[in-house]
C-alpha cells in the first residue's frame, strides 16, 4: 500500500509544512496532496511542492470543478506534469453548493454529470487525437449557448501529454462512486473503514461494468486518514470529533447531507441523525461528543505508537485485497510518519 501526506489548505496566512513534506519524501511516501476551499487555491502550493522536491508526487485533493473549466484543469495538469517530470496527479471534485454558488457565483449544477463530463473532456485534451469537441449537459465545446459570439473554434492542445496523467475524483455518494469508477483513475473517500469495502463495492462494480474493462488494479481507492499519536486515546480523538461532527452535522441541510448518509451506510445511522440534530441546533460541543468512538477508530489512527501499529493491520489486509491502494494521512507528526513508514513501506 502506498502512503500519501495531506497538506491541506491555508489558514489566514499561506504556509506549507515543507520540513514534514521533505521528511515524508525521504521516508518513501508516494504523494502529497493540496486542497482548496475559499482561501488558498490547490494549484499554487502543489507547484511549490513540486519545485522543492525531487521524488514525491503532488496531487490536488481537490481542484473544485465549477471553479475552473475542464480545459483549464487539463492545461494546468499538463504544465505541471511536464515541469515536474510527470509527478502531478489531478484530483477533482464538485465541492459543495455553499462554496460554489456562494463564493464562485456559478450554478452547482449536477455534480455526478459534471464529474463524468469534466473528466471526459480532460482525457480528450490529454489524448490529442483530434480537436476537442463535446456536447454535454454541463459543458459544450465549442460553446453555443446564451451570450455566445458564434466564433468558438474546436482546438487541439499545443502542449503534448506524453505520459498519462492520473485523474482522481472526490465523492462518496453511490452514484458519484459509480461515475468515478467508470471514468476516473481513483477516488478519495473522505473517510473509510478498511473492513467495509462493501459500502463501495456495488457502485464500483457497476462503474467498472460501464467502463468495460476496468478492475481494482486500474482504480486507486485512496481514503483520507487522520493520525493523532499520543498516550491518551480519548485526547487523540478530540480533534477528529470536531471534524467529523462538522461534516456529518453541518456540511449540508437536513436530508441533503452526503456525509450524514455516508455515516449511515457505515452502520452509524442513529448517531448520524443525533449529530446532525445537535449541530443544526447550535449545540456543536454536544454534536462532537455524540460522534461514536467506534466510528473514529474504524476510520482513523489514534493513540500510542503500538496501538497504531496494531490498528494498521486492518489497513494492510485491505491493501493486500486490492481494496485500498493508498492511505492519505493528515495530522501526523514526524514521529507518526516514521511509524507509518516502518509498518507499511
Amino acid at each position: 500500500m502506498k502512503l500519501g501526506l495531506l497538506a491541506g489548505y491555508s489558514g489566514a496566512k499561506m504556509s506549507l509544512p515543507m520540513d514534514q513534506i521533505l521528511h515524508a519524501e525521504n521516508l518513501g511516501f508516494d504523494s502529497v496532496w493540496t486542497a482548496e476551499a475559499y482561501g488558498s487555491d490547490a494549484i499554487t502550493p502543489a507547484t511549490w511542492i513540486l519545485a522543492n522536491t525531487t521524488k514525491i508526487k503532488a496531487g490536488t485533493a481537490i481542484m473544485q470543478m465549477p471553479a475552473r473549466s475542464p480545459a483549464m484543469a487539463a492545461m494546468t495538469s499538463m504544465s505541471l506534469a511536464q515541469l515536474s517530470g510527470n509527478r502531478f496527479i489531478a484530483g477533482v471534485g464538485a465541492s459543495g453548493p455553499q462554496v460554489i454558488e456562494g463564493w464562485h457565483g456559478v450554478p452547482y449544477g449536477k455534480p455526478v454529470t459534471r464529474l463524468r463530463e469534466y473528466i471526459a473532456i480532460m482525457k480528450q485534451i490529454f489524448a490529442r487525437e483530434a480537436v476537442t469537441t463535446f456536447e454535454g449537459k454541463e459543458y459544450q465545446l465549442p460553446y453555443t449557448g446564451p451570450g455566445a459570439t458564434g466564433l468558438g473554434k474546436p482546438l487541439k492542445s499545443i502542449l503534448h501529454c506524453d505520459t498519462p496523467i492520473p485523474i482522481y475524483a472526490a465523492t462518496i455518494t453511490p452514484n458519484g462512486v459509480k461515475a468515478a469508477a467508470e471514468v476516473a483513475d481513483g477516488f478519495f473517500p473522505v473517510w473509510m473503514d478498511p473492513e467495509q469495502y462493501s459500502v463501495f463495492q456495488d457502485p464500483i462494480e457497476k462503474g467498472f461494468s460501464a467502463a468495460g474493462d476496468k478492475t481494482l488494479m486500474d482504480f486507486q481507492i485512496s481514503p483520507f486518514v487522520t493520525m493523532v499519536m499520543g498516550e491518551d486515546v480519548q485526547q487523540c480523538m478530540a480533534p477528529i470529533r470536531g471534524s467529523m461532527a462538522l461534516y456529518i452535522g453541518g456540511m449540508g441541510a437536513r436530508g441533503k447531507n452526503f456525509y450524514t448518509d455516508y455515516a449511515t451506510r457505515l452502520g452509524f445511522g442513529d448517531a448520524a441523525v443525533k449529530i446532525q440534530d445537535l449541530f443544526l441546533s447550535g449545540k456543536k460541543d454536544e454534536a462532537m461528543a455524540a460522534v461514536p468512538e467506534e466510528l473514529i477508530d474504524a476510520c482513523h489512527l489514534v493513540g500510542p505508537a503500538d496501538r497504531i501499529r496494531e490498528r494498521l493491520q486492518r489497513w494492510k489486509v485491505a491493501g493486500n485485497n486490492g481494496q485500498v491502494a493508498a492511505m492519505l494521512v493528515g495530522g501526523a507528526s514526524k514521529e507518526g510518519l516514521e511509524v507509518l513508514a516502518e509498518e507499511m513501506l
